[in-house]
């Protein structure tokens, strides 16, 4: 789609890819505006269903690129890590409301995690090495570290390696929940893939219900998302796809869900 950012729509799944492999990925102004453009895509376009996004080459990112970034930040403020769509971070404006699957390999720094944390399902190679290292750089955390890993992570998990700066490995990574599978090296993103087209093949409201369900059960608790659902339910049922769901079951075929 540009020239740092790679898109290729797989069936219902849009795979976006970081390509600045000589740079290990790291973030510069083009990609943030490029993912954001792709995730604005994702969200507009019905007929996909599911993201996934990686970075090519050894590494899925050493982080932001801070001579380019951050003094535009500093002019801007951090809202400009929310690009020009979508929000890939979705703390400066709203997530996009399909699923995102990541695919992470190698140096995964700071932004990496930031990522993985606002993802719905991360899957990394054995080989991945996390590291949210800004305060060893006389800033802090600013795309969702310090609002997602203590509720995500659990507080102690989220202190232990944000207030260190240390590196960490998939063990660990899979042990606090920043990844769901952990995979050899190589196989980062067809798991990843394979996954998306699993959700895809899902009721495509049923999947985005849960999705925006569970999002307001968080950020606003128990009752919140009771009285959400109670709407959502019934829109869900009147639709196409609540039907074929029970011809499909009545019938003992996979269903064809259509959105609708």
């Amino acid at each position: 789609m540009g020239d740092v950012v790679t898109t290729e729509v797989d069936g219902h799944v849009l795979v976006i890819g970081v390509d600045r492999a000589d740079k290990r990925n790291a973030w510069n102004m083009a990609v943030i505006e490029e993912v954001s453009a792709a995730y604005q895509r994702l969200a507009d376009d019905d007929e996909l269903r599911v993201g996934v996004l990686h970075g090519h080459g050894d590494h899925f990112s050493a982080g932001l690129d801070l001579a380019e970034v951050g003094p535009h930040v500093a002019e801007h403020g951090p809202g400009a890590l929310g690009g020009g769509g979508v929000d890939p971070f979705g703390v400066f404006g709203e997530p996009v409301d399909k699923p995102v699957v990541l695919a992470v390999q190698g140096i995964a720094f700071t932004l990496s995690i930031e990522l993985a944390l606002a993802a719905d399902i991360v899957v990394a190679a054995d080989d991945v090495r996390f590291r949210q290292l800004e305060i060893g750089r006389g800033i802090l955390p600013f795309g969702g570290a310090t609002m997602r890993a203590p509720r995500q992570l659990g507080w102690g998990n989220a202190m232990r390696w944000l207030l260190t700066a240390e590196e960490f490995g998939a063990a660990e990574a899979h042990r606090i929940g920043l990844v769901q599978e952990v995979v050899a090296p190589g196989e980062q993103l067809d798991r990843a893939t394979a996954l998306a087209h699993l959700v895809a093949r899902q009721a495509p409201l049923g999947v985005r219900g849960t999705l925006a369900n569970a999002r307001v059960a968080r950020a606003d608790g128990d009752a919140a998302a009771a009285d959400h659902l109670r709407g959502l339910l019934a829109e869900v049922l009147a639709s196409e796809d609540a039907a074929e769901g029970v011809a499909s079951f009545l019938e003992r075929r996979e269903a064809r869900f259509t959105g609708r």
